[in-house]
């Protein structure tokens, strides 16, 4: 059964006593309240990537077995988790957009969309930077590699069939079903590594066992992934205040607005 955006919001909102906060998943209040955490975000991410940026240079150590080669793993890894991290909230979106028939939802998954691609292509490109010194060649048929080219092929697929279809809801249905087809490509990719064999190297970071690295080299990771989410975060509220506007465009709200700063 679909519920109608403002009653749901304003149903969940008082049953959970959000008050005003439930009315952050409407458009025009989402609009107002993203304007301000943008420059704190980029700010931050540009401080954290800095910082991660010469950690990986000049403080973790050179590689016991891939000396200097291995430093790309500080732009690799937190932009191959980042791709998978932003998947994960493109699904979200979609399922709610669908169970909800909420209009923020599908705004932000295209929002999401872009970030998500450009994290996917940075971790093939980088990948590929470490895998030529290492293994000789800048692509192999691995299923790390593939499923991770997979990833990448959802994300253009999903903005190509959104720039396809003039009709946005029948965009956000088929992009929904696009995104939510292609999940079970996010379990293949991280656990490729450990049910296959392959010339892609083990996860150094797991959850439940001791990193497999030493301390400054594990710091500077998460660092470069602390400044990646900023970064994500700030440049997608960016794109949303964009996509509600043009989605919100013949709505009162915005017809007020008229010359008013963004």
């Amino acid at each position: 059964m679909l519920f109608s955006e403002n009653a749901y919001i304003h149903r969940v909102a008082g049953d959970i006593g959000l008050g005003d906060w439930g009315r952050c998943c409407i458009p025009e209040s989402a609009y107002a309240l993203s304007r301000a955490p943008i420059p704190w975000l980029a700010t931050a991410s540009l401080l954290l990537c800095a910082l991660g940026l010469f950690a990986g240079l000049f403080v973790a150590p050179a590689d016991a077995q891939q000396g200097e080669a291995y430093r790309i793993m500080f732009i690799h890894v937190p932009s191959a988790w980042m791709s998978m991290l932003v998947y994960l909230l493109l699904v979200l979106c979609a399922g709610t957009g669908l169970v909800f028939n909420a209009r923020l939802p599908p705004m932000l998954a295209l929002a999401l969309a872009p970030t998500g691609a450009m994290f996917a292509f940075l971790a093939l490109w980088s990948g590929a930077l470490w895998a030529k010194p290492i293994w000789g060649t800048w692509w192999v048929w691995d299923l790390r590699l593939i499923s991770q080219f997979v990833l990448l092929i959802l994300y253009a697929g999903f903005i190509a069939l959104h720039a396809a279809i003039d009709d946005a809801p029948m965009a956000d249905k088929a992009g929904a079903a696009l995104v939510l087809a292609g999940v079970v490509n996010i379990p293949l990719n991280v656990l490729s590594v450990q049910w296959w064999t392959t010339p892609h190297q083990g996860a150094s970071i797991s959850l439940g066992n001791p990193p497999g690295m030493a301390t400054s080299m594990l710091a500077t990771t998460l660092l470069m992934a602390a400044g990646f989410v900023l970064y994500g975060g700030a440049v997608v509220l960016l794109r949303l205040r964009c996509v509600i506007l043009e989605r919100e465009r013949d709505s009162d709200w915005v017809a007020k607005r008229g010359n008013a700063p963004p």
